[in-house]
């Protein structure tokens, strides 16, 4: 199986530091939804791994949550692709948990539930949280320049952290590529 996982606000769609509260909030980044269906269509399993503090906080709902995740699956879907697994982290940032990123909980639930190693899968985040949950993982870090991204490529970054544009430049990386 050829797995790749995604963080999900900044990498798939626009991030807001108001949170992403709604259905409507929720809007993919250019090309972020035909990638994920190259990928798919490539034979890519495409799982995603995302922090959602602001269940914890009461901005939204965990309805609201699985409304987004629908949203992007009918998307992803009406562009020839699927969705695989989606790990959320429902907690806020004191509430001692192991799944929120920086820590790997959420790339464990992932590789429990597809019941793989994730030694050098690429994990595609925007922030370093995200490239130091792949690193604990053994995962590869790869870090796209939308979202928190801009910023965090001027960060001290993993060692062997591959940076690309948008996950479009990913995905075509890796299906030319034959990764």
């Amino acid at each position: 199986m050829q797995l790749i996982i995604l963080d999900r606000d900044g990498v798939i769609n626009q991030d807001s530091d108001a949170y992403i509260k709604t259905v409507d909030e929720w809007i993919a980044l250019p090309g972020a939804i035909e990638a994920m269906a190259q990928l798919s269509q490539a034979g890519w399993t495409v799982a995603i791994a995302t922090n959602q503090s602001g269940l914890a906080r009461g901005y939204y709902s965990e309805q609201t949550l699985h409304a987004m995740h629908a949203k992007l699956r009918a998307l992803v879907q009406a562009a020839g692709g699927e969705v695989g697994y989606i790990a959320y982290c429902p907690h806020g940032p004191d509430d001692g948990c192991n799944c929120r990123k920086p820590l790997p909980g959420l790339l464990e639930q992932i590789a429990a539930h597809y019941q793989t190693d994730l030694t050098d899968v690429w994990f595609v985040g925007d922030s370093l949280r995200d490239l130091e949950a792949a690193v604990a993982i053994k995962a590869k870090p790869v870090l796209v320049k939308t979202g928190k991204g801009v910023e965090t490529v001027n960060k001290r970054l993993p060692a062997d952290t591959l940076i690309f544009s948008d996950l479009a430049a990913v995905a075509e990386y890796l299906i030319s590529s034959g990764a």
